[in-house]
């Protein structure tokens, strides 16, 4: 078996470069009560998708973040990994100063935020250039799993297709519009008019490049 090839084929989707959705749906979180982590979620606003109770062998519990297409499953028999023995869990948000502030008013601690490059240590506060992926915070559910807030308000380049772009709730929307209009004054002051019939497209163009890694207009 050439290995090799076998390892280039999977970088450019299998042989003859064909491509096949394998989208992540699902990751599992070790808790040693359901009962307690069911409502510890709940209170977070995360969407119960499912409880199935099969007694003392079996429970399986989905729940699902809001504008996420990944849930989480925890229970009786899912998984023999220690309670609490989940790290790194990334949930990327629009804004981290609201989604801290949501936390907090959940009665959740929550740690303050800090900013870090990759592979340097964590410094204290906001990026200071708000730059996507830079900011971060963390909490834990009661058994200790931790969660790892991100700030991602850009995509790489590559990251997402342009057909694929979308925004998971109206306050996401709501700051990528900002953001827009805010580069599209900038656009008007280099063009030296206003743009008063062109700027929906604009916005448009702006908000799908930002999002998918793409350059951006100016």
């Amino acid at each position: 078996m050439n290995t090799t090839v076998l390892q280039s084929e999977a970088a450019t989707g299998g042989p003859k470069g064909r491509t096949i959705d394998m989208k992540l749906e699902v990751t599992v979180i070790p808790v040693s009560d359901v009962e307690r982590a069911k409502r510890f979620y709940g209170s977070l606003g995360w969407r119960l998708d499912a409880d199935f109770d099969k007694g003392e062998s079996f429970r399986g519990v989905q729940m699902t973040p809001p504008g996420s297409s990944c849930s989480i499953h925890f229970g009786r028999g899912i998984t023999s990994a220690a309670p609490g023995s989940a790290h790194g869990l990334f949930l990327a948000v629009s804004d981290i100063e609201a989604a801290r502030a949501h936390l907090m008013a959940c009665d959740v601690a929550v740690s303050e935020i800090f900013h870090r490059a990759p592979g340097e240590p964590p410094k204290d506060g906001l990026d200071p250039e708000r730059h996507s992926y830079a900011s971060f915070a963390t909490f834990k559910d009661p058994d200790g799993n931790t969660w790892l807030l991100q700030e991602v308000t850009a995509r790489a380049p590559g990251r997402v297709d342009a057909i694929h772009a979308t925004f998971t709730g109206v306050s996401e929307l709501a700051l990528a519009l900002r953001r827009a209009a805010s580069a599209h004054h900038v656009h008007e002051l280099r063009i030296q008019k206003r743009d008063t019939a062109g700027w929906p497209e604009w916005y448009a163009e702006y908000m799908v490049a930002e999002q998918t890694g793409k350059p951006l207009p100016t």
